[in-house]
């Protein structure tokens, strides 16, 4: 058999997650990889036992037996990356954010359509064990008809390392980082509604916490660092409204004054409610009684192996022209949610969609 060869365009972290996800699949051959950091280039080489190394992606995309890439890049490369992948002939997975604006989406997603191949958005949340779960239940009529929700991804002092508070290299803070997993996983359940109006607002106020002695104790991997830019937003917050009558309650920070970090999906129906933390809780009604379940196995409602899915998925749509549960089309809707809550933000107005 022909295995599918994949190329990685940017050799971070994140990076990391797709080559590990990529050699669990035995129909993948990690065929080359891209950097602009040579150090960090030669390290992963070796590390993986790639030989195909480029500093520059041109170089890469002119292989012309490379299938397909993963685009890991810093959010302001995923549109230039992408859209050079589809004209090389290449299938692409681009991580979300999808762009830094709605209209470079646009243009990614028009890309893909002339070029006649796959542009997945990597929005991860879609394959956790835990949307499969609630999906389950929707489907089955659990919450009858969701009309509100509530998202939350709140940080004590958490904010990531090196360029995620650098506008220029992440177009945004927590919102386009942090927020965007849980209203595109809200968004997903709910049947991709449309969005139709946007409230939003946006704060700096507390930006790295400098003086912060303890740091270390609530800092691990997302590291803190004196000599960086921030120049982001540490706290977001929004009012979604979609043309099917939901509304979304969204807040993301990657620094805010709260007791532990918190990261939960609220569904509220007419029927069954919700809440998705640690643990999967359910509210109804039973025999005239109001009444709160819990599963007998916590585990059913973790994220599980959520990136391999993703990439197991992706090349399934590649080899069998399964059709794509993250298309570019979604990535661009949520594009379009994020400009409008930077730009209520800014205006301190409503957005019309």
């Amino acid at each position: 058999m022909n295995k599918l060869k994949i190329g990685i365009i940017g050799a971070g972290n994140i990076a990391e997650v797709h080559i590990e996800a990529y050699r669990k699949n035995p129909q993948v051959e990690l065929y080359a990889l891209c950097d602009v950091n040579p150090v960090r280039l030669e390290e992963m080489g070796r590390k993986y036992g790639v030989e195909r190394c480029f500093t520059e992606a041109s170089e890469m995309l002119a292989l012309p037996e490379l299938d397909a890439v993963s685009v890991c890049t810093w959010n302001a490369a995923h549109a230039s990356c992408a859209m050079a992948a589809l004209r090389a002939g290449k299938h692409v997975l681009c991580e979300k954010p999808m762009a830094t604006n709605a209209a470079e989406a646009m243009e990614m997603a028009k890309t893909a359509r002339e070029c006649g191949k796959l542009l997945m958005i990597g929005f991860v949340r879609r394959y956790g064990d835990d949307c499969k779960l609630l999906q389950e239940f929707a489907a089955n009529g659990f919450f009858g008809g969701l009309y509100y929700a509530k998202a939350t991804y709140l940080r004590r002092f958490g904010n990531p390392e090196g360029w995620f508070s650098n506008k220029a290299y992440s177009a945004g803070g927590p919102l386009i980082d942090l927020g965007v997993h849980v209203i595109d996983l809200v968004r997903y359940l709910a049947g991709n509604p449309k969005p139709v109006s946007v409230y939003g607002a946006t704060f700096d106020k507390l930006k790295d916490r400098d003086g912060i002695r303890d740091a270390k104790a609530y800092v691990a991997a997302s590291a803190r660092y004196m000599d960086h830019v921030f120049d982001v937003e540490d706290l977001a917050t929004a009012m979604i409204r979609f043309d099917n009558g939901l509304v979304l309650s969204v807040e993301a920070s990657f620094t805010l004054n709260l007791k532990q970090d918190k990261g939960e999906i609220e569904l509220f129906g007419d029927k069954g409610g919700a809440k998705l933390g640690q643990e999967l809780e359910l509210y109804h009604q039973m025999n005239g009684h109001m009444v709160n379940t819990q599963l007998a196995c916590p585990a059913a409602c973790g994220f599980g192996d959520m990136f391999s899915h993703e990439i197991d998925h992706f090349v399934d749509c590649i080899l069998n022209g399964t059709a794509c549960k993250s298309p570019a089309q979604d990535g661009v809707e949520l594009m379009r949610i994020l400009d409008a809550v930077y730009e209520s933000a800014r205006t301190g107005h409503e957005v019309l969609l």
